[in-house]
């Protein structure tokens, strides 16, 4: 006579359930460790983005300054308490040692006619943003002057024939610039903040496209209202002093 078989045990409803649930808390755990790495990644992503964009723009800024041009009957420096117009060396100019008998012959002396703003945006956070706008190398005066002009429209109302030299620099809440001249910090639009290309011109008002050429600052403060973001919320400023600025003798 064989032993009659032995039945086979499995698992209890009640134990499938518990294995279950043990997993399904174990992959919501892993989940939202996940989504937390991410999120974090995202954030320092957006951080480092937006702290770049804010450098550049900085450097950019300095680097403007650094290239003003002095050249004879044209200003390089224009504030009219909403947009900087700035005449700026380009790349393109020759080397000083340069000949017109060398080969290849040397480049033609260009200039830029560079200019910077703060526009009113309430889409954007902080509720402006900080832009600057170029125009293509300039070797001639007439191409100057539109340029110049032309600049001057872009910092009241940006149209389609302006934008095409536009940058977004970064968003801003506000921005204010103050001048170096005599030994102490003023106001751009100041009278004792102007001065004349000669001793017998006449101060020019800040918005006129034909002023004779005004004499650059020693240097220029500038003040950015920075919005609550990932770049960091708060007022951050920055000085430039003029490269050609000697000091007093002694």
């Amino acid at each position: 006579m064989r032993p009659p078989p032995q039945a086979t045990r499995g698992f209890t409803l009640i134990e499938v359930m518990v294995a279950i649930s043990v997993m399904a808390l174990m992959s919501l755990m892993a989940w939202r460790g996940l989504d937390g790495m991410l999120r974090s990644q995202s954030s320092l992503q957006s951080r480092s983005d937006e702290i770049r964009s804010l450098q550049a723009g900085l450097a950019q800024w300095q680097t403007d300054l650094d290239q003003l041009a002095e050249l004879s009957g044209t200003p390089s420096w224009d504030w009219n308490g909403q947009v900087l117009r700035l005449t700026r060396r380009t790349a393109d100019a020759p080397l000083p040692n340069s000949s017109p008998n060398t080969t290849p012959p040397p480049v033609p002396a260009s200039v830029r006619v560079v200019a910077w703003t703060w526009r009113s945006n309430p889409g954007r956070p902080g509720g402006g943003d900080w832009q600057r706008w170029q125009s293509p190398p300039l070797s001639q005066r007439q191409d100057w002057q539109n340029a110049w002009a032309l600049a001057a429209q872009w910092g009241q109302t940006a149209n389609d024939s302006t934008r095409a030299g536009q940058i977004q620099i970064h968003p801003l809440s506000g921005w204010q610039l103050f001048v170096h001249r005599g030994g102490s910090w003023t106001n751009p639009l100041s009278s004792d903040a102007v001065t004349a290309g000669t001793p017998d011109s006449p101060n020019t008002t800040p918005n006129s496209n034909t002023a004779p050429t005004a004499t650059p600052p020693d240097g220029v403060r500038l003040v950015l209202t920075l919005p609550p973001g990932p770049a960091g919320a708060g007022s951050l400023t920055l000085d430039w002093v003029r490269p050609t600025l000697s000091g007093a003798p002694s």
